[in-house]
């Protein structure tokens, strides 16, 4: 076959390189280049039509599954699915082995909505699969990868775990394997959530843990920190922030123009992240600051919320199809000034788009219950129950405080209180209640809550279900422990308006550690139910104990588990003690900081404006990362020893010690967390 130059490319050369195709004179090079070529500017007919015209007439060309498959990614392009399937299906009968036909094929079934065939498609390839060729078992643990997500996503959880097990056994460094994994177990209530093996470590379990499953795994605010810190190296790396213009700070302060804030999220929806803003974004003063809301989630057809929210905000943006670049270009050309990511390391999350810097000043508020250990958030919002001041050594972000962090919306809908009969609930029962989810209930946990039921022979306990086999695991858990599987009771799903109904028959909600209720505490002491809870080091094992404090009801925070239980057997013991903090609960209502959200967003205001002042005199703060790889490698060996709670004295100690052996062997510089000059002073 003769060889085209590269050189001689232009659009008017198609009808040659047609002629080169049907004569079999094209190289099989110069076909995926030229293709190649069309696409990148754009003219995708033309790059399809090259594409078949070179397949119809070089049938035999002993590489032409390569061009097939290209040929199946251009139809994905060009929205023609049921073409892209095709194109993969007759690659793959060239060369039934070739990896990535398998996965894409497999894909292409999945966005079809035919889960079951992609499934099939991947554990058949998984199954061919067994050489243990790098190539192949690389092809090989991806196939599994893609049967469990879509096995999780169809709440298909034990078989989701055990896929994404054969996975990690082949591939243990591939840690979006263990991240799902973990996850899975959490949300089944499978105890011990790690469980080595001899192929998998428990710390290459720990090192695969999402920031977001740590929290529920363990209250180590420093290992956060340093995880997240790790995490976004790997989920956003270093990007060419050259591509897009650093946005330069604009001087407003003082001349009467509006200050632009930006509000990204994949949860400006009916979610509870967006149950809890779409309040303060109709309360914006309008005349202060122009509101941004950049939605980066699903597309949803009816939405009370989004509704609300678009009623609300100066400009509502869709930028779930746009790559991070593309959608940083657009929040630069909004001219943003204050970039809040409302997301986090939550689902769905679009960090990247906040490292290409589109805006002057970047905060982290109300989506992720911790700090982002990036180098381009700057600033965090939460409150000073949750961050009092000497815990600010945990965040790499400058803290600035509102009253409460858990904002609601007072116009919420609340259907008609149920009966206890209606719910499933005896009349003469005490009723202890917790509505988080399965993934932040624990062994510790569910072992105080059997001890208080055992105390409170009268009581029963009242969970949201997580499903069939994790409330029947938590069932044989309690006869196990000589308590009656009857007295477990698990509420079904229900819709918003009247889940907040029924969790009001309830007598008394006791909260999970280390992560606690946030917008569920919100909830229940909205209804008047009292939430006990105790508070821990690390943000998410302290919001529940800020909720309950802007009530008003501070007599529901315990000092630690003992204390805890203590107290919930008391008031199953004692209802009339109860009653008197309901009564409170009550009468504080409607004047808590809780239910102030107009001042909650004049305070948010203000501290924007606050930011809008650092940066007009160049003192936006930098994010503090000194040291976190050595906090790293120290708190991934702390946290598999995984102790339920200590107090902050112990918990620093044990810290330090493990800073200065590390420091006898490889001295460290110091830092404003731990190892300060004192600290290295009595080494």
């Amino acid at each position: 076959m003769n060889s085209v130059s590269n050189s001689a490319f232009s659009s008017a050369l198609l009808p040659n390189l047609l002629e080169l195709a049907r004569t079999q004179r094209l190289a099989l090079s110069d076909v995926m280049k030229f293709a190649e070529d069309f696409s990148g500017q754009g003219r995708l007919q033309e790059a399809a039509a090259l594409y078949k015209t070179w397949l119809a007439f070089n049938q035999n060309h002993p590489a032409a599954q390569m061009v097939y498959f290209n040929f199946s990614v251009l139809l994905r392009q060009l929205d023609d699915l049921a073409g892209s399937i095709n194109a993969m299906q007759a690659a793959l009968k060239i060369d039934p082995m070739f990896g990535p036909a398998h996965i894409n094929l497999g894909r292409a079934y999945e966005d079809s909505g035919v889960a079951p065939m992609a499934i099939q498609q991947w554990q058949s390839f998984a199954n061919s699969t067994s050489e243990t060729t790098a190539e192949r078992v690389s092809y090989r643990v991806m196939a599994l990868q893609h049967i469990g997500r879509v096995m999780e996503n169809a709440g298909l959880l034990e078989e989701a775990e055990t896929v994404l097990w054969q996975a990690m056994e082949m591939r243990p460094d591939k840690l979006e394997t263990g991240q799902h994994w973990s996850a899975i177990r959490q949300r089944q209530c499978k105890w011990p959530v790690l469980t080595p093996s001899t192929h998998v470590s428990q710390r290459q379990m720990v090192d695969s843990m999402s920031p977001l499953t740590l929290g529920c795994y363990s209250d180590d605010p420093m290992f956060q920190l340093a995880r997240a810190h790790d995490y976004n190296k790997g989920f956003v790396g270093r990007l060419d922030i050259n591509k897009i213009p650093r946005p330069s700070v604009k001087q407003k302060t003082g001349t009467g123009a509006r200050l632009r804030v930006g509000y990204v999220s994949s949860d400006l929806r009916d979610h509870a992240v967006g149950f809890a803003l779409r309040e303060v974004l109709e309360l914006h003063d309008k005349s202060s600051v122009e509101i941004f809301a950049y939605y980066c989630g699903d597309p949803v057809a009816v939405d009370e919320t989004q509704s609300r929210m678009k009623a609300a905000v100066d400009t509502w943006r869709e930028i779930g199809a746009l790559t991070d670049e593309a959608a940083a270009r657009q929040i630069a050309a909004d001219e943003i000034d204050i970039l809040i990511d409302v997301n986090g390391y939550t689902k769905h999350a679009r960090t990247k788009i906040f490292g290409y810097r589109p805006a002057p000043v970047v905060v982290n508020f109300c989506g992720y219950p911790g700090s982002i250990g990036s180098p381009f958030h700057q600033y965090m919002i939460a409150d000073a129950q949750i961050v009092p001041v000497e815990s600010e050594i945990y965040y790499s972000e400058k803290v600035l405080r509102i009253a409460c962090n858990q904002p609601i919306d007072r116009k919420r809908t609340i259907a008609e209180k149920p009966t206890r009969e209606q719910v499933g609930l005896a009349n003469d029962a005490f009723v202890f209640a917790c509505f988080n989810g399965m993934q932040k209930i624990n062994a510790s946990t569910f072992g105080h809550w059997l001890t208080i039921l055992k105390a409170t022979p009268n009581s029963v306990l009242w969970l949201l279900s997580g499903n069939e086999k994790a409330d029947a695991r938590l069932r044989q858990l309690a006869v196990e422990a000589g308590i009656a599987p009857e007295r477990l009771i698990f509420a079904p799903k229900a819709g918003n308006a009247q889940h907040l109904a029924r969790i009001a028959v309830a007598d008394l909600f006791l909260d999970t550690f280390p992560y606690g209720a946030h917008s569920t505490a919100a909830d229940s002491l909205t209804v008047g139910l009292p939430v006990l809870t105790f508070p821990g080091k690390s943000f998410a094992a302290r919001f529940c104990s800020s909720v309950v404090a802007a009530t008003g009801v501070s007599e529901l925070i315990c000092e630690g588990p003992q204390d805890y239980v203590a107290k919930a057997i008391a008031f199953a013991k004692d209802p009339e003690t109860l009653k008197v903090l309901r009564d409170k609960l009550q009468a504080n209502r409607d004047t808590s900081a809780l239910r102030d959200i107009p001042g909650l967003a004049r305070r948010l205001e203000e501290l924007y404006w606050q930011m809008q002042g650092d940066a007009e005199r160049g003192e936006i703060p930098v994010p503090d990362l000194r040291n976190l790889d050595v906090y790293y490698e120290i708190g991934a060996e702390l946290v598999m020893e995984n102790l339920e709670f200590v107090d902050e004295q112990t918990y620093r100690a044990r810290y330090l010690e493990k800073l200065r052996e590390w420091h006898a062997f490889s001295p460290i510089p110091f830092d404003n967390r731990l190892w300060t000059p004192e600290a290295s002073a009595r080494a």
